[in-house]
C-alpha cells in the first residue's frame, strides 16, 4: 500500500459551525483534533460524548464531478493517495500522528444543508463517505503531510 497526502484539514469549532481550513492542526490522543466540534462532544454524531468520534477523512479523488468542494464535505482530513477501507482497524500515522481507522464514515445530508446546496451529499457520495479514525498518539498533522499506512507483514 502506497502512502498517501494530506490536502486538506478542516474543522468546524461548534456543531453546524462553518468548517474552517486549515494549514495545520494537533491530534490529541483520545479527543481528536484540537478546536474540533468532536473534540469536547459537541458534533452532531457525538453529542456529549467527547472522544467517541474523534477524526474524519475522506479521499480526494471522491469530489471531481461531485459538486462539492473539499471543505464542504465537513470531514476533517482530505487525503489523497490511500484507500481509506483499508485502513479500518488498522493503525497508520498522519504527519506525526498516529491514527486507528475505526469505521466507514456514511455520508449524511448535513453536507448539502450546510452548503446550500439542492443536490444531495449523501447520494454524490454514496460507498465513498470516508473513514472515522481515533488519535492513538498525539501529533501535529500539517498540509502535505504523509499519511503512512500500516506495512505488510509477508
Amino acid at each position: 500500500m502506497a502512502n498517501g497526502e494530506v490536502r486538506g484539514i478542516f474543522i468546524a469549532r461548534e456543531k453546524r459551525a462553518p468548517m474552517e481550513a486549515l494549514q495545520d492542526v494537533l491530534a490529541e490522543q483520545g479527543n481528536g483534533l484540537c478546536n474540533d466540534r468532536y473534540q469536547d462532544g459537541g458534533g452532531s454524531y457525538n453529542q456529549g460524548r467527547p472522544g467517541k468520534r474523534q477524526v474524519t477523512l475522506i479521499n480526494a479523488v471522491f469530489f471531481e464531478g461531485s459538486g462539492f468542494d473539499p471543505i464542504e464535505s465537513r470531514r476533517n482530513l482530505v487525503v489523497h493517495g490511500v484507500e481509506l477501507m483499508d485502513l479500518i482497524g488498522k493503525e497508520f500515522k498522519v504527519g506525526n500522528a498516529f491514527l486507528k481507522g475505526v469505521k466507514y464514515c456514511d455520508p449524511c445530508h448535513i453536507p448539502s444543508k450546510m452548503a446550500g446546496k439542492s443536490h444531495s451529499f449523501r447520494e454524490a457520495f454514496f460507498d465513498r463517505g470516508g473513514l472515522v479514525a481515533e488519535v492513538i498518539k498525539t501529533g501535529i498533522i500539517m498540509l502535505g503531510d504523509p499519511v503512512v499506512p500500516p506495512k505488510k507483514n509477508y
